[in-house]
């Protein structure tokens, strides 16, 4: 009797992200269910360490370091069947040293969790080049800035962009900032 796996995405598509890639990876630190970070999203926000852009005043500095596990799809697979019917989100935090990476996992779990949106929390100002946006229903961008302070700030230099199917954006960083 052929035993059927609990994952409803190919083991073929799980295995190329991890294979091709084996030298370049991403790694996670922790992982939390967040309410705050995408307006009107119950997210899944995935912490990745490895962080290039070493923002001054940075909350998590210790996300600069080459720390904890690899964030395969098979890992992924898991978080997103442990919390199916609890989240509508799942956000990427950190990931800039590895794009590709971070669209292949975005990707990924699109296919494996029909309906789930997807975001990405990006230090850089702009997305990276041959970034597909097609896999993301949201994208912060821009480092953080001390004297600008962060996105619930409406000095902030951020930026949170809904990204529509047709490919335009809409800023919606308003929806993060505190009134009064």
């Amino acid at each position: 009797m052929e035993r059927r796996s609990r994952h409803t995405t190919p083991r073929s598509i799980r295995l190329c992200i991890t294979h091709r890639h084996h030298k370049k990876k991403v790694k996670y630190v922790s992982y939390d269910i967040v309410f705050r970070e995408i307006p009107d999203e119950v997210t899944l926000a995935i912490n990745l360490s490895g962080c290039p852009i070493h923002c001054k005043g940075c909350h998590s500095p210790h996300l600069w370091q080459d720390i904890g596990d690899p964030l395969t799809t098979d890992r992924m697979a898991v978080l997103l069947d442990e919390y199916r019917g609890l989240i509508t989100c799942v956000c990427l935090m950190g990931g800039d040293a590895e794009p590709q990476i971070v669209q292949q996992l975005l990707q990924f779990a699109r296919r494996h969790a029909d309906g789930i949106r997807t975001a990405w929390y990006s230090g850089r100002n702009e997305a990276p080049a041959g970034f597909d946006l097609s896999v993301l229903d949201y994208l912060k961008l821009g480092p953080y800035m001390e004297q600008y302070g962060p996105l619930d700030k409406p000095t902030t230099n951020q930026r949170l962009l809904r990204i529509h199917p047709d490919g335009t954006r809409t800023d919606i960083t308003h929806r993060l900032q505190k009134k009064g």
